[in-house]
C-alpha cells in the first residue's frame, strides 16, 4: 500500500469513527492524535505507537521507508534546532522491527550537509540503528505537477517520492517567519529549487506543494523545544525540555496539537490555519480525539 492510499484509508476510517453517537470508539479504532509526556525519546515513541496500534499498523514487511527529520542546522542536539537523534534511531529500529526492508534518513540542509549530519548526531545514531543515511544530491529531484493556486510544479526528492511510506519527524521550535516550524514546514526539507521563493506568499505556496507530499505518519519531537531565535537557534537560554512527543497520521492534526507548547492558537499560525481550512487535514480540529499519556 503506497502512502497516499494509506492516508485515504485512514481518512475514511476517521469519518466513520467521528460519526458515532457520543464519539464512542470501538476496540479496533485509534485516536486521531497521541500526546505523551514525561519520558525519554524511545519511551515516548513506544507509548505513542502502542496507542496508535503499533508501528506495524503503518509499516508493512518489505517496504521502503523514508524517515525525514530536521537535520537542517549545524547544531548539537542540546540546542534544539534539529530532531533528537535518539528519537530518530528509535523510529528506525521500530520500522525495522515492523519488517521494513530499507529505512532511509535524509534532509536537505541549510548549513553544510556533512557538518549537519555529523554534529546533530543523527547520522551516527541512525546508522547504528540500521538506517541508510542519505546525503541529498541535486541530481535526484523530480519535478511533479502541483497545479496549485500559485505554483504549477515543483521539484521533490526522488527517494521521498519513491518510498512506500514516509515518517515526518520535525522538532517543535520557534520560527521567525511562520511563528513555529512543525510537521508541515518540515516537509520543505524534501523540496528542491529555490526554497526562498516559497517564503513569498508562504502559506499558499507551502500548502500548494504539501498537498501532494503528505507523509504516512508525523511524529513531532518535543523532547526539547526552541522557544526563540528559530529556526537556527544557538542559545541554550532559548531551550526548554517538555519531554513530550506528539504523533498522528494527520500532519495538520499533529501540528495543531503542538501549538500549546508555544502558547499559540490556530489563528496565529497562518500556514497551519490555511492548511486546515483548505482540506489538508484528515480530521475536524474541533472534534479531535486526542489521547494523552503521562509517563511516571
Amino acid at each position: 500500500m503506497k502512502r497516499r492510499t494509506f492516508i485515504t484509508t485512514a481518512a475514511m476510517g476517521s469519518v466513520f469513527s467521528m460519526s458515532l453517537p457520543g464519539r464512542l470508539f470501538s476496540a479496533d479504532t485509534y485516536p486521531d492524535v497521541v500526546r505523551v509526556d514525561n519520558g525519554e525519546p524511545e519511551q515516548l515513541l513506544d507509548s505513542a505507537m502502542d496507542a496508535l496500534g503499533g508501528m506495524s499498523r503503518f509499516i508493512k514487511s518489505g517496504e521502503t521507508v523514508v524517515v525525514k527529520p530536521n537535520i537542517g542546522w549545524d547544531r548539537a542536539p542540546e540546542l534544539a534546532a534539529t530532531t533528537n537523534p535518539d528519537l530518530v534511531a528509535a523510529i528506525v529500529r521500530a520500522c525495522k522491527t515492523a519488517g521494513a526492508k530499507n529505512v532511509k534518513v535524509l534532509d536537505r540542509t541549510c548549513n553544510n550537509p556533512r557538518r549537519c549530519y555529523r554534529n546533530t548526531k543523527i547520522q551516527e545514531m541512525a546508522e547504528k540503528a540500521g538506517a541508510d543515511v542519505v546525503q541529498v544530491r541535486d541530481t535526484r529531484y523530480k519535478t511533479i505537477p502541483v497545479n496549485g493556486k500559485l505554483i504549477s510544479e515543483w521539484p521533490i526528492y526522488e527517494d521521498y517520492l519513491e518510498a512506500d511510506k514516509v515518517i515526518n519527524v520535525p522538532i517543535a521550535k520557534h520560527h521567525s517567519l511562520s511563528r513555529v516550524t512543525l510537521g508541515l514546514k518540515n516537509l520543505m526539507g524534501v523540496m528542491g529549487g529555490n526554497r526562498g521563493d516559497i517564503h513569498n506568499t508562504f502559506s499558499t505556496k507551502l500548502n500548494d506543494i504539501n498537498r501532494h507530499i503528505l507523509p504516512s505518519l508525523t511524529i513531532i519531537d518535543a523532547y526539547r523545544i526552541l522557544t526563540d531565535n528559530g529556526p537556527s537557534g544557538g542559545n541554550l537560554a532559548h531551550v526548554e525540555t517538555p519531554r513530550t512527543l506528539i504523533a498522528s497520521n494527520c500532519t495538520v492534526a499533529a501540528d495543531y496539537s503542538a501549538l500549546d507548547l508555544f502558547n499559540l492558537k490556530l489563528h496565529q499560525v497562518e500556514h497551519l490555519r490555511y492548511a486546515a481550512e483548505n482540506g489538508l487535514g484528515l480530521f475536524d480540529l474541533n472534534k479531535l480525539n486526542v489521547k494523552r499519556i503521562m509517563l511516571s
